[in-house]
């Protein structure tokens, strides 16, 4: 029997007031965090897999055991989809929710560094999945969430149609905010589906909590 999922656990009420502040901050500077090398390393074996493609690119960051990398990749047979995650143990576990498709590639590594990486090459995103990332919920945390880490200025850069799930409303909220201190549109809305594309998504279902969808385009001329 499947447990049930435990509700957001969060002191902040509503959107963190040092938000914008920290936004800016970060879109106003450069990251001089050194790469990690398992991260380079990840790197290199992504763009030997991809070779000289040109086509569709697609990224499922945060993709955990990569049940949603194979479930996008069957969805666009044309495209070539990357899924990035910081666990090995969790990597290790997509055997058990692998498809038929070829199209795709699961790698383990740090996000801040193969986002970088991925910006330094040039890579320019069709689309670019966040499908319920750590959503960090205390005050104290606000820096760990995406759209407010020095991370953000490459989700922009990489370009696409951004998705962003969450079962914490106020993460998408604070997400749109974000996005709209870098001049950039995003609707945020309720999201159910016939059929889970995570396992979070499906414990977050089972255990009747809500799933919120954030939607932009950063798709760039």
């Amino acid at each position: 029997m499947q447990k049930l999922a435990r509700s957001i656990d969060t002191n902040q009420a509503g959107v963190h007031q040092n938000l914008q502040k920290v936004v800016e901050k970060y879109l106003n500077s450069h990251s001089l965090k050194p790469l990690s090398a398992h991260t380079q390393a990840a790197f290199m074996t992504t763009k030997e897999w991809l070779g000289p493609w040109q086509g569709e690119l697609i990224f499922d960051s945060c993709c955990g055991v990569g049940e949603s990398t194979s479930l996008i990749a069957s969805a666009h047979p044309h495209a070539k989809i990357i899924g990035i995650d910081k666990s090995a143990a969790r990597i290790d576990k997509h055997h058990s929710y692998a498809g038929d498709s070829s199209n795709y590639l699961l790698v383990r590594a740090d996000l801040h560094d193969f986002w970088r990486l991925a910006v330094l090459e040039g890579w320019q995103l069709s689309k670019h999945f966040i499908l319920y990332p750590n959503p960090y919920p205390k005050s104290s945390q606000l820096q760990n969430r995406w759209y407010a880490s020095s991370a953000f200025p490459d989700i922009l850069k990489l370009a696409g149609q951004l998705e962003v799930r969450s079962n914490w409303q106020l993460y998408i909220e604070e997400f749109k905010l974000a996005l709209k201190v870098a001049g950039i549109k995003a609707s945020t809305q309720a999201y159910k589906a016939d059929t889970p594309m995570t396992p979070f998504e499906r414990k977050y279902w089972h255990s009747g909590q809500s799933s919120w969808q954030l939607l932009a385009n950063l798709l760039q001329d």
